[in-house]
């Protein structure tokens, strides 16, 4: 897997919170030239993290990298926590292939290319902001009594005033329900056996309920079985896709920025800051960031 014995660089960091050991953890391999695909997924295999980025030379030099996204079960072609937290790590590592790095970066994923603006703190590199690789979509909807049992509740813990449960996407597809509350947040589970029972829900699902500890914050869960991961503590793609649908939903013209949180059922509570721009009643662009907080480095050998 690894040429002539090459070690590679990788580190983690903690995306969404300012301290270690909460938020959402992401490995960054930094170098990865040279790795076939299967070594990649072996290498995210053996993180065990919601997703392992990996760092390559871009194709057009006047982009950043080409960044790869792994979960421990297949390729993303966008997710929103790996680009904050990569763009965070190149941030503090300085000169990528030899290149200074502005605030500015650019990465080239399947998804299209991606913006990330770096957030500075008083001591350098705070975290990060992407805006989304592509136009938010509003899909399909999804009837509540076929929701509602790949999240283990019933159809009326589902509030449908607002919206359906509906496909939503700004890079990346989820089915998006709006609960009836932080009691059936906090009953919520993914069912994995449900999910397979209804392949439009794509093996994962994203609920949120309105927070009572603030206006324009949101509490939050993803379930992910059909991508190996039980539940994500924090999700920016997903989160992108909600600040697309509730950006479509205002009366008004203008930005809706929201505060989302997430990971709080895990014990890795998460801040997500969004924001969509709507312009003559659709959403033209949507940003999402947050801090980050490095926690190891080290080197893969084999």
């Amino acid at each position: 897997m690894n040429p002539a014995g090459m070690k590679r660089r990788f580190v983690t960091v903690d995306v969404f919170t300012d301290r270690p050991f909460g938020g959402n953890p992401l490995a960054v391999v930094l170098d990865a030239e040279g790795l076939s695909d299967d070594a990649m997924q072996a290498i995210a295999r053996e993180f065990n993290l919601s997703e392992t980025t990996f760092v390559l030379p871009p194709d057009d030099p006047a982009n950043t990298a080409r960044v790869r996204i792994f979960t421990p079960d297949r390729e993303l072609p966008f997710a929103g926590h790996p680009n904050v937290g990569t763009a965070f790590a190149l941030a503090r590592e300085g000169s990528p292939f030899g290149r200074p790095l502005g605030t500015a970066l650019r990465f080239e994923e399947i998804a299209g290319l991606v913006p990330v603006d770096i957030l500075s703190g008083a001591e350098g590199p705070a975290g990060a902001r992407l805006t989304a690789p592509q136009a938010f979509t509003r899909g399909v909807a999804i009837a509540a009594a076929d929701f509602a049992p790949c999240v283990g509740l019933r159809p009326d813990d589902i509030d449908t005033a607002s919206h359906p449960p509906v496909q939503c996407s700004a890079g990346m597809v989820f089915p998006i329900a709006r609960l009836n509350g932080l009691d059936a947040l906090s009953r919520a589970g993914g069912n994995g056996d449900a999910m397979t029972r209804h392949p439009d829900m794509g093996g994962h699902v994203f609920v949120y309920t309105p927070d009572p500890a603030g206006s324009r914050r949101f509490r939050a869960r993803m379930f992910a079985p059909g991508m190996g991961i039980a539940e994500d503590p924090a999700t920016g793609a997903a989160a992108a896709a909600l600040a697309g649908l509730l950006g479509s939903l205002e009366a008004a013209d203008g930005t809706f920025d929201c505060h989302i949180v997430q990971g709080v059922e895990m014990g890795r509570p998460s801040l997500i800051e969004t924001a969509a721009d709507v312009v003559g009643g659709r959403v033209t662009a949507v940003r999402v960031g947050g801090a980050c907080a490095p926690v190891m480095r080290g080197e893969i050998e084999a």
